[in-house]
């Protein structure tokens, strides 16, 4: 197993904590269809904020131990770019916010694509990887697509989204739980 998976498969936790956030602010999306704009700018901000953080401070952190590690790197920057314009400047147009969060989602969706491809070979199951890039590009071109949609359809799309995303990184978080718990334990020292 090579550093990146084996840093993956140890750190499996961190895919969990990500997929539970997401599913959180889903429902949080679902629950509660009449936020209004201002909310939504503000839950989406702090959410993009803290995710951006989160992948940033990982890839750093583990970057000695990752191979292309400025893949996780440069999703994390784009988290916190998109998070801190949507917090800083909230007075900002739906569409320019919906263009914001359709770019973010549809690099990320590239950016994890790409990641799936490179770990092909090293990981079971890096299809929830590949089915996560896709449905974040989806979910991107439907906003630029449909810029007029309501705010109570777009709430209802990224609680979609969310929900739906953070479901396969849990699975996936899950069977790197799995490929950590065979792994031998001398390969810890890596």
């Amino acid at each position: 197993m090579t550093v990146c998976a084996n840093f993956l498969a140890r750190n499996w936790w961190l895919l969990l904590v990500r997929g539970i956030a997401a599913i959180l602010f889903g429902i949080a999306a679902f629950a509660w269809p009449g936020l209004t704009a201002a909310l939504l700018v503000l839950l989406f901000g702090v959410y993009m904020l803290v995710d951006g953080i989160f992948g940033i401070v990982d890839s750093i952190r583990y970057r000695g131990r990752l191979d292309r590690w400025w893949l996780w790197l440069l999703d994390g920057l784009l988290g916190v770019g998109v998070g801190a314009l949507t917090l800083f400047m909230p007075d900002i147009s739906a569409f320019v916010l919906l263009m914001f969060i359709a770019g973010w989602a549809i690099a990320g969706g590239i950016l994890r694509i790409i990641a799936a491809i490179q770990l092909r070979r090293e990981i079971e199951g890096e299809w929830f990887l590949v089915l996560g890039g896709i449905l974040s590009i989806l979910f991107g071109g439907l906003l630029i697509v449909m810029p007029g949609a309501g705010i109570v359809s777009l709430v209802w799309l990224i609680g979609l989204w969310a929900v739906t995303f953070g479901a396969l990184f849990i699975m996936l978080a899950f069977r790197l739980r799995r490929v950590d718990a065979d792994r031998p334990a001398s390969t810890d020292a890596i």
